[in-house]
């Protein structure tokens, strides 16, 4: 099957997990990996959510100040 591995892993999910936590187990964190993923995440979403806060807050403009 062309997509066998990706198949079995959706079917047998609770076997995928049982392997993906003894593979997690094996490959602790390093010092500072949790602050890296942190600031990762920091780098990615406070961007996107600062465009959304301008998008409603444009759209509240509109809807509210425009003829003031």
């Amino acid at each position: 099957m062309f997509f066998g591995k990706k198949l079995n892993r959706v079917l047998n999910v609770k076997k995928a997990e049982e392997r993906f936590a003894k593979e997690r187990e094996q490959l602790p964190l390093e010092k500072n990996d949790r602050l890296a993923m942190i600031l990762a995440a920091l780098a990615v979403f406070v961007p996107v959510l600062i465009v959304v806060i301008l998008i409603f807050l444009f759209v509240f403009w509109l809807f509210f100040f425009r003829f003031m």
